[in-house]
């Protein structure tokens, strides 16, 4: 790979796995991609998914909750949908994006269960969201 991959990762409120694949991406890639996040109804970045993130040595407490029409004018090499509603409802970007979704469990609520009970879901989630990016940047490196 040459130049960086431009990738532009999508949910719903832009809280939790979209904040947390964002992150993996951008320490696991390599510096081979440049990547962004967004929601379709952003919300705040999930204090649990900050929590998790830095378990694994990876700060995501400086980011911020973005709706995708910061990006609507914007190329991307990749866009990827990481739930559901997002897939469902992704607005038009231009360009020849290769469309990726994969969808991951959406983490409880502030105040579903005890605190030990929602962060041990959302290290489940991160550990999932790392395992599927280790396999797209292999995938990746084998088209370039």
């Amino acid at each position: 790979m040459n130049e960086k991959k431009r990738v532009l990762i999508l949910c719903t409120g832009n809280s939790a796995r979209s904040q947390m694949a964002e992150g993996i991406l951008r320490h696991a890639g390599g510096g081979k991609f440049e990547v962004e996040s967004a929601g379709i109804a952003p919300s705040r970045v999930r204090p649990e998914a900050i929590e998790v993130m830095k378990e694994i040595g990876i700060d995501i407490s400086s980011h911020r909750s973005k709706a995708a029409a910061e990006f609507v004018e914007q190329n991307f090499d990749y866009i990827i949908t990481v739930c559901d509603n997002a897939k469902e409802t992704c607005p038009f970007f231009p360009g020849n994006s290769t469309r990726i979704h994969q969808s991951f469990e959406d983490p409880p609520a502030p105040g579903v269960g005890s605190d030990e009970s929602r962060l041990a879901i959302f290290r489940q989630v991160r550990d999932e969201i790392r395992g599927w990016l280790r396999e797209f940047i292999s995938d990746t490196a084998k088209q370039n």
